[in-house]
């Protein structure tokens, strides 16, 4: 691949590394001189049409998504059979280098990372985009420390039967939610869920799941809990441990509801990253500097106070200044202590699951009473449940804290668009926009008047009410289907007589499938090769491959064919030979004379070649030959 340029437009320079999937080469934008990272997809996936598709499609859906932590995509395409995708290309490390070289992080910095690719994560779910493969592998470091999520795309398109030959499967496996290990429809919850792995990972520079094979790694994922990221680095605080903890739940309704949740409680982290005591209480208003009260006075000609004469310094009324100023001072601590310091403290409750009065009831149990109620529409917990509160539970805090409360509306209803009759990526674009999941899997049929790649039917139908994110599945038009017919033998037929042949079967020979080449045993313009081989099953319009010789073909070989005739009645001679350009008649001619006839014949090939000659219909004479000799 080093060299070759990809669409006439993108050089390929050097191999940067390579995957389950694809190789990743460095490469350069001939049109804009440009370095790009381009990614050509293996061979084994490039034969899957059903792959194919789904993987330009998916790649066109995120070439949409613009955001600063997102490796930007600027074009997928297809040259001399070679699927790619070119990239942003990026100078830095992958993230799994950077833990493997400096882990575990400073408990800021992995905060910082997390937050960034969270910022990726809310952007694409926002553009109802799911990456389904966070991990550090497909996360980069620029040399700015900027981190960039990349790979999606390649990850939406895998289906199982692809994952499983992955080399790459056990790196996979080891960050994928417990919903996805199951099987089971993902969300961006799952992706919140592989983004807590890499924070674990981050800063403890350990997997919360191993084992010998992606199997057991998965039922780990599924059933058991993961070590505290604490036990491991007692240097992690207690809030960053609970962000992980949070994002990791098992249950999805348990984790942050979107990627903001998680970035709001992210940016706290920096300032407790060197907490000895790992404590989780907030002080509202610790102790910081206050700038003083007043300055420099000056009297009204701009003199220095201290420079005005005795009687005015007697007669001024600084001191009441300065006793009111301190008065202030005093009044305004004391209410800072009484309203903020002086504040009784309580464990958050957990609220989760419960409905709006029976939450009421825990909050005025703990003397909680500065509430913000909202309502959303979610599929992660039935309507009037909550399902997202803040602070989380356990977290100590004042009582007179705000404290958010998300109550559910069940999930949104949303009206199917038409898409029959749209081609297939306009119809999933409009499936995505109305807030529906178009089918991975995509039935085909052929149609006689639909033309291929449009939509034939859709389910649910259009004008249909469904839930939010429900699957539509597309049934897709394969075009006219093909007329089924036997392959003709063409070897030892010339070029010509192959064509008509083809012609009538509607099967295509184009220049680029036809192959001149040298023989000793077919004369020059004959066919000596065909692919379809004669007698298999092919499909109207099938491009047929063809070897024509150029010659010299067979040598040629003479034998004397010798008759006795012995009556004097008409009698009819007729030679046949049998060689290796076939069968035919060599010579025919009619004798009313007796005698011994010697008749030169002709044959070719240094193979054996029969020479019969009849007479009056009876076998007269025999002979073998072989190169010129008579062989009995």
């Amino acid at each position: 691949m080093i060299g070759n340029l990809l669409g006439n437009r993108y050089e390929i320079m050097e191999q940067l590394g390579g995957g389950g999937m694809a190789l990743v080469y460095k490469g350069r934008d001939t049109i804009l001189n440009r370095l790009v990272t381009i990614k050509v997809l293996r061979s084994e996936y490039t034969s899957d049409d059903d792959f194919v598709k789904r993987f330009r499609s998916e790649a066109q859906a995120v070439a949409s998504l613009s955001h600063p932590n997102i490796v930007s995509i600027y074009d997928v395409g297809r040259a001399d059979g070679v699927d790619y995708l070119v990239m942003e290309y990026i100078e830095g490390d992958d993230l799994k280098t950077v833990i493997k070289q400096h882990a575990p992080l400073l408990p800021v910095r992995a905060a910082q990372i997390a937050m960034q690719i969270g910022e990726a994560l809310e952007h694409a779910h926002e553009n109802k985009i799911v990456h389904r493969d966070v991990k550090p592998q497909n996360i980069l470091i620029t040399r700015g420390g900027v981190a960039k999520l990349t790979d999606f795309g390649i990850a939406l398109g895998a289906t199982t039967a692809t994952i499983v030959k992955s080399e790459e499967v056990m790196g996979s496996v080891h960050y994928v939610s417990p919903e996805q290990a199951k099987g089971e429809k993902t969300g961006p919850r799952s992706d919140i869920y592989s983004l807590g792995v890499v924070l674990y990972e981050m800063t403890t520079n350990a997997l919360p799941f191993e084992g010998d094979t992606p199997v057991s790694v998965a039922l780990k994922q599924v059933q058991e809990d993961p070590a505290l990221p604490s036990q491991i680095n007692p240097a992690i605080p207690l809030k960053l441990e609970k962000i992980i903890t949070m994002a990791m739940a098992k249950n999805p309704s348990k984790r942050y509801e979107n990627a903001r949740q998680m970035i709001q409680e992210l940016a706290g982290v920096t300032g407790v990253g060197s907490d000895p005591l790992r404590s989780d209480k907030e002080d509202e208003f610790a102790t910081r500097l206050i700038p003083t009260v007043g300055g420099d006075y000056k009297n009204q000609d701009n003199s220095d106070y201290d420079e005005l004469p005795e009687p005015a310094r007697k007669r001024s009324y600084g001191w009441l200044w300065a006793i009111l100023v301190l008065a202030a001072v005093i009044g305004l601590g004391a209410a800072v202590y009484h309203f903020f310091i002086n504040v009784k403290e309580v464990s958050m409750p957990d609220v989760l699951d419960l409905t709006r009065e029976e939450a009421e009831v825990k909050f005025e149990e703990h003397g909680i009473t500065n509430i913000s109620w909202n309502e959303e529409y979610t599929k992660s917990a039935p309507a009037g449940e909550i399902f997202y509160q803040y602070p989380v539970s356990g977290q100590t805090i004042k009582v007179n804290r705000p404290v958010e409360v998300t109550i559910s509306l069940g999930i949104k209803q949303v009206i199917v668009p038409k898409v029959v009759g749209e081609d297939n990526l306009s119809a999933n674009n409009k499936l995505i926009i109305a807030g529906l999941i178009p089918d991975s899997e995509i039935n085909s049929q052929y149609s006689d008047q639909v033309e291929a790649g449009i939509v034939l039917d859709q389910d649910p139908k259009a004008e249909e009410e469904v839930d939010e994110g429900t699957v539509v599945t597309l049934t897709i038009s394969k075009g006219k289907q093909p007329v089924i017919s036997i392959m003709p033998s063409l070897t030892g037929k010339t070029f010509e007589e192959a064509q008509e042949e083809l012609v009538a079967a509607k099967l295509s020979v184009r220049d680029d499938a036809v192959s001149r080449v040298g023989s000793v045993i077919y004369e020059a313009g004959i066919v000596t090769v065909q692919h379809p081989a004669a007698g298999v099953e092919v499909q109207e319009g099938d491009i047929v491959r063809l070897t024509v010789s150029t010659g010299p073909g067979p040598p040629a070989y003479t034998a004397n064919v010798t008759v006795s005739i012995t009556d004097r009645r008409p009698n009819k001679l007729e030679v046949t030979v049998s060689d290796i350009k076939g069968t035919r008649t060599a010579l025919h001619e009619t004798i009313d004379e007796p005698g011994i006839l010697v008749r030169e014949v002709q044959f070719y090939g240094d193979d054996e070649a029969v020479v019969k000659a009849f007479l009056n219909d009876y076998l007269a004479y025999i002979q073998t030959y072989k190169g010129g000799r008579e062989v009995d």
